[in-house]
């Protein structure tokens, strides 16, 4: 249970750093909601990444090079899944806050990415768990 009360204070932080990406570039360049959120993303990404390994779920145990590239392909499929929901509510919905659509698209990817980040990226590698 610690670990997921983690988990959520570290995409809660995460959340905090897209929303502030997706505000500063609709309200200070000319990008519009698909290009501001595909930055957010980005940003969000980073900063959950950093915050997982050191608070989260400690280092893997892999290089880091391993490691990024696990939470990497875990982080694209659960952004694909966010920007997914997202571009389908704001094409649906043309009227909506495009903020209303972020919290309901990051939502809907927040299990998928506990599950890919606890067993995936920083799960124990297999050849350490079969010595114990």
């Amino acid at each position: 249970m610690r670990k997921i009360i983690k988990f959520l204070i570290a995409g809660g932080t995460g959340f905090i750093v897209d929303m502030a990406v997706l505000f500063l570039v609709l309200h200070y360049t000319p990008f519009g909601p698909y290009v501001g959120r595909a930055l957010a993303i980005a940003a969000a990404m980073t900063c959950t990444w950093m915050i997982n390994r050191r608070f989260t779920f400690d280092a893997s145990g892999r290089t880091l090079r391993a490691e990024g590239a696990r939470y990497g392909s875990v982080g694209l499929a659960s952004a694909l899944i966010n920007y997914g929901v997202f571009s389908a509510i704001i094409a649906l919905a043309p009227g909506i806050s495009p903020f209303l659509a972020l919290i309901v698209s990051s939502a809907s990817a927040t299990v998928f990415s506990y599950l890919g980040y606890s067993h995936f990226v920083f799960g124990k590698p297999k050849a350490e768990t079969e010595l114990n």
